[in-house]
């Protein structure tokens, strides 16, 4: 559902005056009905002989003064209350941390916001407990199904192919390229298999760091997709965290995804930098950008949500230069260490 279909619905659903307006009604009625009592008490004989008048234009002139009073003031007490349903309406957890500013236990809406702050950091605190649990069951899945592949499917297509090569010199001849063929397509299953073994578990990561399995990364998305990426890798690179390491390898095979799926560009250029202090991943590509009405899909959102679990900052936006998209991703190493 659009923002706009949203502000249409809240619009629609909304049946009922605002707090402001209904206060300050209720203290206009309640201002015009004392003067009106006053007048009858205190001097009813004016009741009849009622008339333009200077006093007239001085009890308006004073009603008008109290009740502007009464708005400004009343204005400024309903407005962080105001504040805080725009904020409840647009808080997003999957964003970064939105706060009710003011939130000071000196008044009722003070308290009122400190208590949704509160709410916020704990719902922000399950929400990356439970997306570091559930990505920690993926990885731990992708590496079950990784091994499995390498060690069961993998050894069992290597056995199909010493078999056929033992049959290879016993088949009549005119069978013999009918063997030949089969064993180049259980090579390429083979293959295959030990591919989607790499992605799912990167072997580098686990066995060479960081540096080499971008490296890997960078030689594979060539290979199967002619994506020419150029890799500029700081030469003293920080000793990571396995978590950290994860998350920016993560974030990099998405990324380079999402070039080859949607930028339309053969061309990405993968930066590891070191910036006082923290370790920034850039991803950038020369192609088509994200368009005005671009909404973040399920790879973008699962990049954000890794990078929140390390306290990172994630930022996906069309380069400066008006061609292609750039995604950085930025880590704290002070915060990880």
């Amino acid at each position: 559902m659009s923002a706009e279909t949203l502000r249409r619905v809240r619009k629609r659903q909304r049946r009922y005056l605002p707090l402001f307006e209904r206060v300050a009604g209720m203290n206009a009625l309640l201002l015009i009905a004392a003067v009106a009592v006053t007048i009858v008490v205190l001097a009813p004989h004016k009741i009849s002989s009622f008339a333009i008048n200077e006093e007239v234009v001085v009890l308006v002139a004073a009603l008008a003064l109290v009740v502007f009073v009464n708005l400004y003031l009343l204005r400024r007490v309903v407005r962080p209350l105001q504040a805080l349903t725009a904020l409840a309406r647009r808080v997003d957890l999957a964003g970064p941390g939105e706060r009710m500013p003011g939130a000071d236990p000196t008044s009722e809406a003070g308290e009122l916001a400190l208590t949704f702050n509160e709410m916020l950091e704990r719902l922000e605190a399950e929400r990356r407990e439970a997306t570091g649990r559930v990505l920690a069951g993926q990885e731990a899945e992708r590496l079950r199904i990784a091994r499995e592949l390498h060690d069961q499917v993998g050894q069992e297509l290597t056995a199909v192919l010493l078999v056929l090569s033992r049959l290879q010199a016993r088949v009549p001849a005119e069978l013999r390229s009918d063997v030949v063929d089969v064993q180049d397509e259980v090579r390429a299953s083979l293959e295959d298999v030990r591919r989607i073994a790499i992605e799912l578990r990167p072997e580098a990561l686990d066995d060479l760091g960081l540096v080499s399995a971008l490296a890997v990364l960078g030689e594979r998305f060539a290979e199967r997709s002619a994506l020419e990426v150029v890799e500029r890798i700081a030469p003293e690179m920080a000793q990571l965290a396995p978590e950290v390491e994860l998350v920016v390898y993560r974030v990099a095979q998405e990324a380079l995804t999402n070039v080859v799926r949607h930028s339309g560009s053969d061309h990405a250029e993968l930066r590891l930098d070191i910036e006082d202090g923290r370790l920034v991943l850039t991803v950038r590509d020369q192609g088509k950008g994200l368009a005005v009405d671009h909404v973040p899909g399920t790879g973008m959102r699962g990049m954000r949500e890794r990078a929140k679990l390390i306290g990172a900052t994630l930022e996906v936006t069309n380069d400066s230069s008006g061609t292609g998209c750039v995604v950085r991703l930025d880590v704290l190493l002070e915060a990880e260490r």
